[in-house]
């Protein structure tokens, strides 16, 4: 257990919607700090993202990365602008300095329906839809982040795919379903999603999942193809449970799976290593919309109750964990009361900040 009640965060807004969204969190973690029983944080905003490197030449400065390093915690915001890119012609994108120099191996990509909201999916089983998503962020073909090459008229990206990386990912899965069986007193099950029938690469880590699985027998092993894996998340998604799957399969598998439930605004996520972590929605920037109070910040709420989730695991502080169930419960019940703008209703940031705000008011 920590010696001290309070938790060092470094925060950063980002580009775009990131410091709207931001801003609505840290409004709704200070109305929930008076529940929390004496713990506190501290909160270090720092600077990162396009527009970073439109004033500086560097996405993110050396001294930054080392307060990220130093921080119990490092809430994210938004990263990217279109049109600010690096000269390989990639967009800036902070989040994979973070993940790399972090060894933020496993990405967690919680999707759950809200059955206030609309629906997107006609069946009536939509409102059981309750999985995570959970990726291989250190390796897979997205290893080749600005390490791609060209030759005359041909451009090369390497899949790379280790016994280690897979190993551990497919436990921190399995150890996930675990514990959600308990929570849920129901039998837990993992999902590897590859595409072992066509790549030697996909093959190997499935070969790694199976002796994973092969250690963790009271959890069901199943094995699917990513192309058939998209078509069933949109079929029948509510038969997930957790998937663990490479790199550039889960970045696009997420995002299907946040439309299945209406909306990246109602999307967390955490990129998690051994020893560091990052909590930021699944969206992106949408500099679009930037400005003009439409923002859903939900996703980002979402993501300080993961925040809270994992500090109460590192750290043995059980005030936490309940802080997270109190965030998520808000977020419930004001669903009852407001609907996001993008899924129909008239709700922008203010709005729904405060109906998460008294909700937690009530807890």
């Amino acid at each position: 257990m920590k010696r001290d009640s309070r938790f060092r965060i470094a925060v950063i807004p980002g580009d775009g919607i990131g410091p709207e969204i931001v801003g609505s969190c840290l409004q709704v973690l200070e109305v929930l700090r008076d529940r929390l029983g004496g713990v506190g944080f501290d909160f270090r905003q720092l600077e990162g993202g396009a527009g970073h490197y439109q004033k500086a030449g560097a996405a993110f400065s050396a001294e930054s990365m080392a307060e990220c390093k130093k921080a119990d915690a490092v809430l994210f915001g938004a990263i990217g602008l279109p049109d600010v890119r690096y000269p390989d012609g990639t967009e800036i994108s902070t989040q994979f300095d973070l993940r790399f120099e972090m060894d933020l191996y496993a990405g967690l990509r919680p999707i759950r329906s809200y059955p206030s909201l609309p629906r997107v999916l006609a069946d009536k089983r939509a409102v059981r839809i309750d999985l995570v998503l959970v990726r291989e962020q250190t390796e897979g073909l997205l290893y080749s982040h600005r390490r791609g090459t060209f030759e005359d008229d041909v451009a090369w990206e390497t899949m790379r795919i280790s016994r280690e990386g897979s190993r551990r990912v497919a436990e921190f899965a399995f150890r996930l379903a675990e514990r959600r069986a308990k929570t849920r007193r129901r039998a837990g099950k993992v999902t590897c999603v590859d595409k072992a029938n066509v790549l030697s690469s996909m093959a190997f880590f499935r070969k790694v999942f199976s002796e994973v699985a092969a250690s963790h027998p009271q959890v069901s092993a199943e094995y699917a193809y990513v192309d058939a894996t998209a078509m069933k998340l949109v079929k029948a998604p509510w038969e997930f449970d957790v998937l663990v799957t490479e790199n550039a399969f889960g970045g696009i598998l997420s995002d299907l799976s946040a439309g299945v439930v209406g909306s990246l605004g109602l999307a967390p996520s955490a990129d998690i290593g051994e020893r560091h972590a990052v909590f930021q929605p699944a969206h992106g920037s949408a500099p679009d919309i930037a400005g003009k109070g439409v923002a859903n910040p939900i996703a980002q709420i979402l993501s300080a109750a993961l925040m809270l989730d994992w500090l109460a695991d590192q750290h043995g502080e059980p005030r936490l964990a309940h802080g997270a169930r109190i965030l998520e419960h808000a977020v419930d019940k004001a669903l009852t009361v407001v609907c996001p703008i993008e899924l129909g209703g008239q709700d922008g940031t203010v709005a729904i900040t405060k109906a998460i705000m008294t909700q937690i008011r009530k807890a």
